[in-house]
């Protein structure tokens, strides 16, 4: 089992950059898929990016490629989110979220463990 903090949202203006952090403690980190999901208000929770436990697979949602890039530090037990560009559609709560699965799949249903969100407002 494995538990997940995010941390780094906040208030940050259209065109601006946030990078958002996911700590992750228990066993086994580095064999985790991780990956990051988002909620705006009203809407339902919808994938953003993962990446395989070796960084050497990623999955990016279309809509925020080329702008959001996901990391991970295997040696930190911590995943990134870096986020450039920022519109204010991308206002949302962020969830980050591990799976055993060995692949980025982008369906939220098979992660089992999540964190607890931060929140990312992008507005003037």
């Amino acid at each position: 089992q494995v538990q997940l903090v995010e941390s780094g949202g906040g208030l940050v203006q259209p065109g601006g950059s946030l990078r958002l952090s996911c700590a992750a403690s228990g066993r086994a980190f580095g064999t985790y898929t991780m990956g990051w999901f988002r909620q705006a208000p009203g809407k339902e929770r919808w994938f953003v990016a993962a990446i395989n436990w070796s960084s050497t697979v990623t999955n990016v949602e279309d809509s925020v490629k080329g702008r959001f890039t996901i990391s991970r530090d295997n040696a930190k037990n911590t995943v990134y989110l870096q986020m450039n560009g920022l519109k204010p559609e991308d206002t949302a709560v962020y969830y980050c979220a591990a799976t055993q699965r060995g692949t980025v799949v982008s369906a939220g249903n098979v992660y089992p463990y999540w964190g607890q969100g931060t929140q990312v407002t992008v507005s003037t």
